[in-house]
Order: structure tokens, then sequence, then C-alpha cells
């Protein structure tokens, strides 16, 4: 990042650097997007491995989530490189993610239990490479501007490649994958290329992004996480983006499903996203407005009601067809496009109002926790809709020995697609309600912390761009990382 004493405007960021952090959703797409859509269904119907015991292991390495993303945010807090704080963990994590990535699809031939402890361990690795990458990544948005409307513009970028990632990881996955062991670790190792180049792409396409935060990280991390905690902006975004994450999870792990045995039309699974993602492409702009006509709360509480009608309407599909469906998605995917930017682009706010309050550079920690919950919410939406799966007597199968499901298997295929994610869904909106981190708030404290770094810099004293960012520092020779403990 560039130092903000050498930036004209540090509220603006260029459309180069806009794109360069932008093109990392492929990461956060594809790794968000192909194990929730497809890891559970490749173990059941492929690996033949039990329903339930699937959700398991797709959810229990999420546990080590809760260590590493928390240690991630916290050394990217107190990095001091001639890269700046956070980028030299991107690279760290492309060095990691992209091969394990492509070992969890690599199925070697086992089946049942032995099978499940393979992806569970490779998914555990993948994890620890998506921490390196992800928790730094996000808290780079606070700290490349101090507008508050800037933060959504600048994120809109991100969210519209989000939308191709999704698209190209519900589209091209599917079809890659097939339904053989050899399709499974074909699209692994594709997908796996993609997120390498995509990682990469950010770490050179973000080297002279502003830097407008704070240059220090003090306290232990005990210390932070406390502070983390006792924030009340935090929890309750923490807590309704959970609800929000948590429904999309179970939606997209019932997909393949609902595809299958709702439409009866297995490759639907890919028009079905062309139908949530269309909306993500052509309806940032209009989130945008509305975020400012209605401040990010309330374009949030609308964007929520909009995934919540629009997974009731689903239920209606056996009667009106699949056409119906697709247009009932296409509502949800207008929903979901909001939700998406939206508590991105209040994260950020959230991060901004934490460093001008306390003066420091912890937004990693905020970074490291969030994305450590929202890992493991997303993962229970897979072992959500598997315990459904479980309770209406899904019974699991191999391509060489499939079977005929049960009437009470049709309706839970149905209710997990459209109620439970609804239902969930809602709860984030009434959460919504609470969160009171408004742009007059934001600007209230910003504008004094601004106010003293303008006095600051009339005495010489520098208050940003202590190392000059993420490309602009003079390190000492030889010197590329260190961690100040």
């Amino acid at each position: 990042m560039v130092s903000t004493a050498a930036t004209p405007s540090p509220s603006k960021v260029s459309l180069g650097v806009r794109l360069g952090y932008a093109v990392g959703s492929f990461c956060t797409a594809n790794f968000s997007t192909i194990p929730g859509l497809l890891l559970l269904f490749y173990m059941t119907n492929v690996l033949a491995v039990p329903a339930a015991f699937a959700g398991v292991v797709l959810f229990l390495p999420k546990a080590w989530d809760l260590v590493a993303n928390t240690l991630v945010g916290r050394w990217s807090d107190r990095t001091v490189s001639r890269w700046g704080p956070r980028r030299p963990w991107l690279l760290a994590g492309a060095l990691v993610l992209p091969v394990s990535f492509a070992l969890m699809f690599a199925g070697p031939p086992l089946t049942g239990v032995p099978a499940a402890l393979y992806v569970g361990i490779a998914f555990l690795i993948a994890a620890t490479g998506y921490a390196l990458y992800e928790v730094p990544y996000k808290a780079m948005p606070a700290e490349m501007t101090t507008d508050y409307h800037e933060r959504t513009s600048l994120l809109q970028w991100r969210m519209v490649l989000i939308a191709v990632g999704i698209a190209m990881s519900g589209i091209l996955a599917p079809m890659i994958a097939g339904e053989t062991a050899d399709g499974y670790r074909t699209m692994g190792v594709a997908f796996g290329v993609i997120l390498l180049v995509a990682m990469l792409g950010s770490f050179f396409g973000t080297a002279r992004a502003p830097f407008t935060g704070q240059q220090k990280s003090e306290g232990t991390l005990r210390e932070q996480l406390a502070a983390a905690r006792t924030s009340k902006q935090f929890l309750w975004l923490l807590g309704l983006s959970s609800a929000q994450t948590l429904g999309a999870g179970v939606m997209l792990a019932g997909a393949p499903y609902f595809a299958a045995y709702s439409l009866d039309d297995t490759s639907a699974t890919t028009t079905l996203f062309a139908a949530l993602v269309g909306p993500m492409l052509v309806t940032m702009p209009l989130w945008v407005w509305l975020a400012r006509k209605l401040d990010k709360r309330g374009a949030m509480i609308l964007s929520g009601l909009l995934f919540t009608a629009g997974a009731l309407l689903i239920l209606a599909t056996p009667a009106l067809g699949e056409l119906y469906a697709h247009l009932c998605v296409m509502i949800v995917g207008v929903g979901y496009a909001g939700l998406q930017l939206l508590q991105f682009s209040m994260l950020a706010d959230v991060i901004a109002y934490d460093g001008a309050v306390s003066g420091e550079r912890r937004g990693g920690v905020f970074t490291g926790l969030w994305t450590a919950v929202e890992n493991a919410v997303a993962a229970l939406g897979a072992t959500t809709y598997g315990w459904v799966l479980s309770v209406g007597g899904f019974v699991s199968s191999d391509p060489e020995h499939p079977v005929t499901q049960t009437d009470g298997a049709h309706v839970a295929v149905m209710v997990g697609v459209t109620v439970v994610p609804a239902l969930i869904t809602f709860a984030g909106v009434l959460m919504t309600l609470k969160y009171n981190l408004t742009a007059d708030r934001l600007a209230a404290v910003t504008g004094t912390a601004g106010a003293t770094a303008s006095a600051a810099a009339v005495t010489g004293r520098e208050t940003t761009g202590q190392d000059g960012g993420q490309d602009g520092g003079r390190p000492e020779p030889g010197e590329v990382l260190r961690s100040e403990e």
C-alpha cells in the first residue's frame, strides 16, 4: 500500500487498485462455493459416505479455523515488511491453498469412512491456506479509504468478480466433475490453478493500494480478542452475517439434491446457479445506490427479506414447474447480492470505527474472528442439510449402486432448500435491526481522527504510512517479513 501522505485523496481508490484487489475474489468465491456445493454430494454419491457422517466431517476442520484465523489476524496486524502488513500473508496462502484444494478431490480408491477421513484431512490443510490468505485480504478495504460510502463503491468491484467466481464454481465445476471420481479429480486440479492465479493476481494488484490505517498494534492477543468481544457493532454484525451465511450455506448444499430429486434434472444445478449469480452481475450499482438512500442497515434489511421471500416461493415448484423455480432463485439472487456486498462494507466500517476509537491496528483480529466464524457457519450449512436429509431417510449411494429415495427423503430435500434457509435468513433480518453504526456515527468519530491526523502532519508527526504502505517502504537490507511479538 502507498502512504496516505503520498496520496492526494486518501478517500478515493484508483480503478487499477480496485480491480487488483477484486481479482482475489475468485479465491473467496471458489473456495467458499465449491466445497459447499459439491463436497457433501461428492462424499455421499461418489465415495458412499453416510450423509450424517459426511456432514460432521465437513464441519470438524472448521474448529481449527477458530485458532488459525485468529492467529493469522494477529500476525498480520503486527507484521512489518517491505510489502506492508497484509500482503505477505496473501502470498503465504497462495503457496498452500491451491495444492491442498486439488488434493481434496483427488480421491484415492477409498469409500465410506476411510474416504471421509482423507477428504477431512485435505480440507483441514486447505482451510489453513485459506485462512492465511482470506483474513488479511478482508482487512484491507478498511485501510484503503476513510470514506463510508467509498468502501461500498470499492467493494462492488469485488462483488462483481465474486459473482463471476460463483458462476464459474456453480456452472463449470459441476460440469467438469460430473458424477465420477475422475471428473472430480479433474475439477480439483483445474480450480486449483484458478485459485493460484487469482491469489497471485491480488498480491501484485494491491502493491500500490493506499494505506489509511493505524500504524501500531499493541496489547496481547487475549486483550485484543476481548476488545472485539466488547464491540457491540462487531458482535451484531457478526451475528446477522452468520445467519445470512448459514442460510445461504444450507441452500447451496441443497442445490444439487434439489436439481436431482425435485426437478429430476441433474444438469439444472448449472442453470440454477446461473439464475442465482446473474442478478449479482447487474444489481451491484443498485445496491450501492440503495445503501446511500436507505443507509447500509436499511438496504441490508431489504436484501434479507428478498432472500427469505424467494426461498419460500420455491416451495410451489412441484405445482408450477422448473421455470418457476429458476425465477424464484433469481429473487434469491437479488437479495443475496445485497447481503454479500453490504456485510463486507459494514465490516470495513466496524474496523475503521475501532481503529479511530482505539488508535490501534487490529483489523486482522476482527477479520480473523469473522473469517473463522464465517467458515464454520458455511460448513455448518452442509452439515445442517445433511442432518435434514438424514431425518428424512435419505439413503447414500455410489454411481454403480443407485437407490430409489422414499417420499420422506424427497420432502427433506425440498424443506432443506426452502423453509430452513428462509427461517435462518429472516433471523438475520431481525438482528440487523440492532445494528447501529450509521454513516453519521462513523463520521463523527473518523472526522475527529482525521483532524488529529492533519494536525499531526502540520507538526511533522506522521500518523499513517509508517513503512510507506504495501510497496512504498524502505526496509533494512534483506528484510522480507518481521512479525512483532
